[in-house]
């Protein structure tokens, strides 16, 4: 009888599971606003974030010279950076005040001042500078007028070097210039581009945050739909923990099974980033990584007690979680207690994991620290998650059973 009874338990324990499944899966593709976070988002906005960023680099930015100094010199070196690929000169100023206004219209990125003294000063052997002055609203603008006016100085001082050092033979003025010779490649990165190190770690925190945002709305709106306020409905299917959390952990993972494909596969070839996985290892460690994602929004859940609340909690924190990864932040700058913080979050293994073997085709054991490290969230989370869940089960029964009780005082009242 034992071994029977154990049977039926466990055969309505997997009815049970695949019941909340196929709730909660329905539930995804009925609500327009868990399917907007779940779908809608995932698509659009990695391609929105391509696409920005899908030519790497800015060519030809506008910029506008000022020419204090008015020598031969100073033409030369305005006639190099106009000559260079990144920056073109549309307009000579006579002064920065007209500079400025060109730059307030809109017409120009960027201002290149010479100073009164830089022809004279390097006649009589002093350092000289060159000022450059850019609009930061775009970071790629600034990166391609640092760059040429760099390139430029670099190569007008070799000449300046071979000029007065007085050499007699060619082998000598090289000597003279670059006394060590040196080869500049840029690893993994060939471009030195925006998109093939900031789109990788962008399509990482997009699955965390579009999980928490999803699964947020959803137990907002299982709150609202509950007599009790709680998150598990008043149904016979849902008494278990493990069945609760088994069955819609399911349904979030594939969902988000395919949306990972998409992102992390379709969205690099149509924009022909770099993608140098191995498909193994790359499935391999996304395993632990959605797994931690899902668990720690359907913890994370517990604190959402409206559909609204989860954008208030959750939106504003993508923009801090990509600076803590240590990706678009130097990691060995960011203060102790943020990189802490830093941890609680699966994006911030994932992110650096990914970026490893995506674009530096790294293996499994060569990011076994942040692979590691997704496997113990995704195991804590899980712990957590049915706790979450196993207290709310207990806050149901205690609601239903007051309930009861109380319809039971009313109805003896009445007799009396």
């Amino acid at each position: 009888m034992k071994e029977q009874s154990f049977k039926e338990k466990t055969k309505q324990g997997i009815y049970d599971l695949f019941y909340i499944w196929k709730q909660e899966f329905r539930s995804t593709f009925k609500d327009q606003g868990v399917l907007i976070f779940f779908v809608l988002v995932p698509l659009l906005y990695p391609l929105l974030y391509s696409f920005i960023y899908t030519n790497e680099v800015v060519r030809d930015v506008p910029a506008v010279a000022v020419d204090d100094s008015r020598s031969s010199l100073s033409r030369e070196y305005l006639r190099k950076v106009d000559a260079s690929p990144d920056v073109k000169i549309v307009a000579y100023s006579s002064d920065m005040e007209e500079a400025k206004e060109i730059m307030k219209k809109g017409l120009a990125y960027g201002i290149i001042y010479i100073p009164k003294d830089f022809s004279s000063d390097i006649a009589k052997g002093t350092q000289t500078h060159v000022s450059i002055y850019c609009d930061m609203s775009g970071l790629l603008y600034y990166k391609s007028l640092l760059s040429a006016n760099t390139f430029v100085s670099l190569d007008m001082n070799k000449d300046i070097k071979v000029m007065r050092a007085g050499n007699t033979t060619d082998q000598q003025d090289e000597i003279t210039t670059q006394p060590i010779e040196y080869e500049d490649i840029a690893l993994f990165n060939s471009q030195n581009g925006f998109a093939s190190f900031l789109i990788p770690a962008v399509l990482m925190l997009i699955i965390q945050q579009t999980l928490l945002l999803g699964v947020g709305l959803s137990a907002g709106t299982a709150r609202e739909n509950n007599r009790f306020k709680n998150l598990i409905p008043i149904n016979r299917h849902y008494n278990g923990t493990l069945r609760i959390v088994f069955g819609k952990g399911l349904s979030y993972y594939m969902v988000y099974a395919l949306v990972t494909v998409y992102m992390l596969c379709v969205v690099p070839r149509l924009f022909n980033l770099v993608q140098i996985a191995d498909p193994a290892t790359l499935i391999l460690f996304m395993l632990p990584y959605l797994s931690a994602c899902i668990f720690f929004a359907m913890t994370a859940s517990i604190a959402i007690r409206n559909r609204e609340t989860c954008m208030l909690i959750f939106v504003f924190t993508s923009v801090p979680l990509l600076f803590i990864s240590g990706i678009s932040w130097p990691g060995a700058a960011i203060p102790d207690f943020w990189r802490y913080i830093s941890y609680i979050f699966p994006s911030t293994f994932g992110i650096n994991g990914f970026v490893r073997i995506n674009s530096m085709g790294a293996t499994l054991s060569e990011v076994s620290t942040e692979y590691q490290a997704l496997w113990l969230q995704a195991g804590i989370y899980f712990i957590t998650t049915c706790w979450v869940y196993r207290w709310q089960i207990l806050q149901s029964r205690k609601d239903i059973l007051e309930r009861y009780k109380e319809m039971k005082m009313k109805m003896k009242r009445e007799k009396a």
